[in-house]
């Protein structure tokens, strides 16, 4: 089983790699830059190079970045959609120097009142613009819960996007447990029908990571909040079925719980070893 958490990476990616390690994981996620803006620091050549090796050496499965909450692919606004692209261009261009990294998770957007179809064609057409088809990292758009204007929460819109991105070889999903049941898609009583239903609709080749989370909300309150594992809606033995799943095998979870380091390490051995809670 590969699992990991989210981390910062404030002090470095080796100092982080260390941290995983420490909390018994073998990846884990981090952000791309600041997440409520545009900031990021000057990379360290050498500290990537660090971490890289220690991955390889503790059999890690790739790192997974994630995009800042700021960026808005499907926003009618000009400012905000250019923001966008110019910094997922930069994330992508730094990506390529960490070799342990080989995808990076988005939100795909709020068409704030713009409808769905508008949200979707300048997704992709954001997309596009940004891809150049050499990258190393592939583009993971995330499942979500429905809230607000949200593009993305369900399977047929995501599938919609995909279809519009000329090179689809780099575009992937990220499958949140906690947004996914609160768009209400019943993974509880009937996670057989919706693994089933993902496969039709996007392909279960397009899955590339898991955002392991219980959920605060029942299914389909389209409401994003995260509760730790086994203290929520969905519950430690629906959770620990859907990571046994034969269809989910070999996939990376990224836990997203409201943790601390103690926390997720707690958690990382309830689901690897089935340790009590």
């Amino acid at each position: 089983m590969y699992i990991g958490c989210h981390l910062s990476i404030s002090k470095g990616f080796e100092a982080a790699v260390k941290q995983a390690i420490e909390i018994g994981g073998n990846t884990f996620q981090f952000f791309t830059r600041n997440p409520r803006g545009g900031n990021v620091k000057k990379l360290d050549l050498k500290d990537l190079q660090k971490a890289d090796q220690l991955c390889k050496e503790h059999n890690f499965a790739s790192l997974l970045a994630h995009a800042p909450y700021t960026y808005n692919f499907a926003s009618d606004k000009d400012k905000a959609w250019g923001f966008a692209k110019y910094r997922l261009r930069d994330d992508l261009d730094r990506l390529q120097h960490l070799d342990s990294c080989k995808y990076l998770v988005m939100h795909p957007g709020n068409h704030v009142k713009r409808g769905m179809e508008f949200g979707i064609e300048r997704i992709s057409e954001g997309i596009n613009e940004v891809l150049q088809g050499d990258e190393n990292t592939m583009i993971l758009l995330e499942t979500m819960s429905g809230k607000g204007t949200e593009v993305g929460y369900k399977f047929e819109q995501l599938k919609e996007i995909i279809n519009r991105i000329e090179y689809k070889e780099l575009i992937g999903v990220c499958f949140d447990t906690c947004h996914t049941y609160s768009a209400g898609y019943d993974i509880v009583n009937d996670l057989d029908g919706v693994l089933n239903e993902f496969d039709q609709i996007i392909g279960l080749d397009k899955l590339k990571a898991i955002h392991l989370n219980d959920s605060n909300h029942k299914l389909g309150s389209e409401k994003d909040r995260h509760a730790r594992i086994g203290e929520g809606t969905l519950g430690l033995d629906n959770i620990l079925d859907f990571i046994n799943h034969p269809k989910v095998q070999g996939i990376p979870l990224f836990l997203e719980t409201p943790n601390e380091l103690d926390g997720y390490a707690k958690e990382i051995k309830v689901l690897k070893y089935g340790y009590s809670l």
